[in-house]
């Protein structure tokens, strides 16, 4: 129970950066398990079931059906070098990005281009004719949209911001972004091109975004308050106020509150000392309770 809490307390405390990795990993890792599942107990399917139902369809009869797949298969992984990639390009992209744009913004991005990777992805099978023959068998699945939508939309904004690359040593990240779509273009023909177009959706939607937002357009901004009304519900933290009818239950006096307060916040300023010198894993349980209650009320 301790690491289960350990990780909440984590996941809470981390920006939106990290905290799109650990939904990314928690998903792939769920996906797996059934896998493993599968096998120790002879079980088909139970997998593929969870990847039927998160991947996005290129069929349009098969996404009216499962509509939420446009969101959900952004955050779908099978395989680990897929997710490991990705994950890897997310983290280094989004620090940069972080660095000059605001959270929302790197939120609503990932969103909205991975939304734009799969629309595209859908569109481009229902309009070539080469996909006809595979249309109602193909799905897309995987962040990588998404991620191509923050690469291309911080190396737009900031061209000249230089990575330090293994052998190669500095580059701008304008010429990372150029390469990187170049190759998705040049790749469609060979292996898995309903990734490298929905990836190509993804960078149209981080170069309009990063284009407009130099103009001094924030094209997330309306999407990024849909975010945080939607969060709001879901939100532990509600603004609602308990009150006592019982008459028998006097109200605290001011001077009673105010030394309460007091002795809570001496009790915090120890376990926090207490955390700076010997780490969190140093907590008795009580301490771990008081702490744990005291961020639910900031």
């Amino acid at each position: 129970m301790d690491l289960v809490a350990e990780f909440k307390q984590s996941f809470k405390s981390s920006n939106i950066l990290i905290k799109l990795i650990y939904v990314n990993v928690a998903i792939f890792l769920f996906v797996n398990i059934l896998r493993v599942l599968n096998f120790l107990f002879a079980i088909d399917g139970l997998d593929l079931f969870a990847v039927n139902w998160l991947a996005v369809p290129a069929s349009f009869i098969h996404l009216l059906i499962r509509p939420w797949t446009l969101i959900t298969y952004m955050f779908l992984h099978e395989e680990i070098m897929h997710i490991l990639f990705n994950m890897l390009w997310l983290f280094w992209f989004g620090a940069i990005f972080l660095e000059f744009l605001k959270p929302k913004q790197l939120l609503s991005v990932y969103i909205l281009g991975g939304l734009s990777g799969g629309l595209l992805f859908i569109a481009s099978f229902n309009i070539f004719p080469v996909f006809h023959g595979t249309l109602n068998e193909s799905v897309a699945l995987g962040a990588s949209a998404s991620v191509m939508a923050i690469v291309i939309a911080i190396s737009a904004f900031h061209p000249d911001y230089e990575m330090n690359l293994i052998i190669i040593g500095p580059v701008k990240i304008k010429w990372i972004a150029v390469i990187s779509v170049i190759l998705d273009v040049i790749s469609i023909d060979r292996s898995n091109p309903g990734g490298h177009i929905a990836h190509l959706g993804g960078a149209i939607f981080g170069f309009y975004f990063a284009s407009r937002l130099k103009a001094g357009h924030d094209i997330t901004f309306g999407f990024s308050n849909f975010l945080d009304k939607l969060f709001s519900v879901f939100d532990r933290r509600s603004r609602m106020r308990v009150t006592y009818r019982n008459p028998d239950v006097k109200k605290m006096s001011d001077m009673e509150f105010n030394a309460n307060k007091k002795v809570t916040q001496e009790q915090i300023d120890k376990i926090l000392d207490k955390i700076s010198k010997s780490g969190y894993g140093s907590l008795s349980k009580e301490e771990k309770a008081i702490l744990f209650d005291r961020s639910k009320k900031l």
